[in-house]
């Protein structure tokens, strides 16, 4: 059995880009998941987890560990609090972003699915990302081509 602790400062990631300050660890993989993934974050105060974005492919679940993060979907925002769990669901209505805009770091558990190829649709910049297995482009959403352009 393999087994990760969730409050251990055990980090596979971190990032210091402004206004995305946040540590990660790979829950899924050291436990040895293959269906499921999940991932523990750790957001410093005024960071964001990722720009707002939703997945095609996966659904996702939002487990709050520590802390009061705000989230922000299509319905608006909202700070939670230890404990909530949230699901995005595929496609435009599970469009997402965590934040912290507390003085504390939050740690929350992001829970997904693991369907590939996904393409995910970042709303705020105009955005698509194509990711799976071997797979992984990064395109404006108006960088269009005929469907028999180059054949």
């Amino acid at each position: 059995m393999r087994r990760f602790n969730l409050f251990t400062d055990e980090w596979d990631d971190e990032s210091d880009r402004p206004g995305y300050c946040r540590r990660s660890a790979k829950v899924g993989e050291k436990i040895g998941a293959s269906r499921i993934g999940a991932g523990v974050y750790e957001l410093e105060p005024g960071s964001k987890s990722f720009p707002y974005h939703l997945h095609h492919a996966n659904e996702e679940w939002l487990v709050v560990l520590r802390g009061r993060p705000t989230v922000r979907t299509p319905e608006g925002e909202r700070e939670l609090r230890e404990g909530d769990t949230v699901c995005f669901p595929r496609g435009a209505d599970g469009a997402h972003q965590i934040a912290n805009r507390s003085a504390e770091p939050a740690r929350v558990l992001l829970i997904s699915t693991k369907i590939a190829p996904d393409v995910a649709e970042y709303p705020d910049s105009g955005k698509v990302g194509v990711w799976g297995t071997g797979l992984r482009y990064l395109l404006r959403s108006d960088a269009g081509a005929e469907y028999w352009e180059g054949e």
